[in-house]
């Protein structure tokens, strides 16, 4: 037996350990260490206005909960973590191949490519298992088991909670405390079990199976099996999918553009994934189960059947109007929507691996059905909306990988006979350079219900475009990037009543001269038609609308023991020939720790014209947790966070924050609306590692 191979393996294994690094191994990465919210302000300096926020959030806590396996991730998985380019993602899987299983993640500093810098960032979303791990093994040694507990209110009383003013008021049904309980029972790559119950603030405890509700407002759960034979994954209870580039399925995260102009290009298909959120739309609750039919083929179906809220007209019968996606359940109208309608979803993938050539094809389909036929409201905008009960979509994709560059695409079609078309391309032109380019097409009668493509309307229909990205990276410390889009919309759409296009691009450049210290800056510029507004202004022509966004950030960090952020911020819009809005954020943010304790805070003073130049920052959060809070008029905004470790398997958050307005004399609107001109929160967690 030839030993050579295993003693050299072994040997530089222990060589990368003698390198003077901080620990990267994912097992030494406390998941409460890494914050999703430096990786989210680090990929979207500029929050982009079609991004959801919360899926952002969640897709980055999902990775963290399940990070990857070295040993069986496969190229789609690792390109969605959105760290590594395209030469590293090549490299990694060549020397995979070539050098068998991975012993630990140290390895990663073998492979060509990989530098020190990607490896660390990309750490915390990575692991090792045995080899072999029997079910009834892995049920008595979870490597993740966890009870999490959080409680949040707002401090000052809102109208809701008021005594009503007049007979037959509305106001809310509950109290303003907002409740949140997680169980999480896993180990990776084997098993997943898990519950989530959510209440919002104003909204009561009650049962109605029939509408899907079970005493608090929200419930999820998940049971979940992988790599058992042929058995590849099943899941019971709620879950995504997430396949091709987004155009039939894509119920997880879809990034916008952004700062990482390369790989938001493509999509990535990770197949069926639990669902542990507590957004109450965009999920399957069924069953789900991808199997392997041959070593290339392999084959994904699900069924889904959950209650959906919708607003209900009976002008000509009863229809659905609109899906209301707030999840607000607290005043009796709120109520009347919850859960009112059902919604019954198949669908499928077929998917072949070549062996020979890095090819990847696959064909997916989607059956979308409602207990009530779906008709918007009668307005021209609407006119090509999706109509009917029942909506079918098939699609094909395909990827093709020639040493760096890799080349994507996807068509469908729904049954309304619209089609919709993504198609690009990402290429490490050497080591130094990168790009990207995608083209889509979505006709005004394509209709996709879970499809979430590369866009820039709110959803995937009605548009035409071409996006080019390119990174230049000449040295480890510097980093340029830049994005071009050019757009177009065949047909008029809300607040536009006929054709329309625009553009947009950004420059971004990162300096890193020294672990502790990186500073980068950021402009971007979007340019939109819209109707004229105004009581004697015409409609058409239309007018022009520009946003101009900027943002310089300065950190300063000394692992384990302390970060500070100065953030600089600005937002320019004008509307046609009317003045420009203008408005800026000066923020500060610290962190230090102190044994058992982490202390973070941030102080920010804003000054915005309007709503129109209204500025967004994350900021950090109790553990699966976000914050992004809009910053608007005069005023401040700051807050506190104390984490402290009880002891080694609990830890407790306390955070408080306010916003303070200089030239308001009250806060919100409707019954959101308090008096005074602040606006407070105060939140307390407790996470037990079981």
């Amino acid at each position: 037996m030839n030993l050579l191979p295993s003693v050299g393996r072994r040997l530089t294994l222990f060589l990368c350990c003698l390198v003077p690094l901080t620990p990267i191994s994912a097992q030494d990465t406390s998941p409460a260490e890494t914050d999703p919210e430096l990786i989210l302000q680090e990929i979207f300096p500029v929050i982009p206005e079609d991004i959801d926020p919360e899926e952002l959030f969640e897709h980055f806590s999902q990775l963290l909960n399940d990070p990857l396996d070295l040993n069986l991730m496969t190229p789609e998985q690792l390109r969605s973590t959105m760290i590594p380019g395209e030469r590293q993602i090549t490299s990694f899987f060549e020397h995979r191949q070539k050098a068998g299983r991975f012993i630990s993640i140290y390895e990663l500093q073998a492979i060509p490519e990989w530098d020190l810098a990607t490896i660390k960032r990309l750490a915390p979303f990575l692991t090792v298992t045995e080899k072999t791990v029997s079910l009834k093994k892995s049920l008595g040694s979870p490597t993740q088991h966890f009870l999490l507990a959080r409680a949040r209110r707002t401090l000052e009383k809102q109208k809701g909670y008021t005594a009503p003013d007049r007979p037959g008021a509305s106001r809310y049904a509950g109290n303003p405390y907002h409740l949140y309980l997680r169980y999480r029972y896993a180990r990776t790559g084997v098993f997943s079990t898990g519950v989530s119950l959510e209440k919002d603030a104003g909204e009561v405890w009650r049962w109605s199976p029939a509408r899907q509700v079970y005493g608090v407002d929200f419930t999820s759960f998940h049971i979940q099996l992988l790599n058992r034979g042929r058995l590849k994954n099943l899941i019971l209870g709620d879950f995504q999918v997430q396949f091709g580039q987004g155009l039939v399925l894509s119920s997880g995260l879809s990034l916008g553009k952004s700062a990482e102009v390369i790989q938001i290009s493509g999509r990535s298909s990770t197949g069926i994934r639990p669902y542990t959120s507590a957004i109450e739309h965009r999920f399957f609750r069924g069953a789900a189960a991808t199997i392997e039919l041959t070593r290339r083929l392999h084959y994904t179906v699900f069924v889904s059947l959950r209650r959906t809220d919708a607003t209900l007209s009976e002008k000509n019968g009863t229809v659905i109007t609109s899906f209301p996606t707030d999840g607000y359940h607290r005043t009796t109208s709120e109520r009347n929507k919850q859960g009112n309608v059902a919604e019954r979803n198949s669908g499928s993938q077929l998917v072949y691996h070549s062996g020979k050539i890095p090819l990847q094809l696959g064909i997916t389909t989607l059956f979308t059905g409602y207990s009530l036929p779906v008709e918007k409201r009668d307005l021209p905008y609407n006119r090509f909306e999706f109509k009917g009960r029942n909506n079918l979509i098939v699609g094909l994709h395909g990827t093709y990988r020639l040493k760096n560059q890799h080349f994507f695409a996807e068509s469908a079609r729904s049954s309304s006979g619209g089609t919709g078309t993504v198609t690009g391309a990402i290429i490490a032109l050497n080591k130094h350079w990168d790009a990207a380019l995608l083209y889509r097409h979505y006709r005004h009668n394509f209709h996709t219900i879970y499809g979430n493509a590369f866009k820039e309307g709110s959803r995937p229909i009605n548009e035409k475009g071409l996006y080019g990205g390119i990174r230049f990276a000449p040295s480890g410390k510097w980093r340029h990037s830049a994005y071009l889009d050019l757009f177009r919309f065949p047909r008029r759409k809300y607040l536009v009543d006929t054709a329309s296009g625009g553009n947009g691009f950004l420059l971004h450049t990162l300096w890193k001269p020294r672990k502790t210290f990186r500073a980068y800056a950021s402009f971007q510029r979007e340019r939109k038609q819209k109707n004229n507004k105004g009581a004697d202004v015409p409609a058409l022509p239309l007018a022009k609308t520009i946003r101009n966004t900027a943002a310089i950030s300065l950190d300063w960090s000394k692992p384990m023991r302390y970060t500070l952020r100065t953030r600089l911020q600005g937002v320019r819009y004008r509307f046609g020939e009317q003045a420009p809005s203008l408005g800026f954020a000066l923020i500060q943010d610290a962190s230090i720790r102190l044994r058992r304790f982490e202390i973070s805070g941030r102080f920010a003073f804003f000054r915005t014209d309007d709503y129109d130049s209204r500025q967004y920052a994350f900021e950090r959060d109790v553990r699966y947790a976000f914050s992004l809070p809009s910053y608007y008029d005069h005023g401040t905004r700051h807050y506190l966070m104390v984490r402290y470790q009880v002891f080694r398997a609990a830890q407790v958050w306390l955070r408080w924050s306010q916003t303070r307005y200089n030239r308001l004399n009250t806060v919100g609107s409707g019954l959101d609306e308090s008096g005074g001109n602040t606006r407070s929160e105060a939140k307390l967690q407790i996470m037990y590692q079981l």
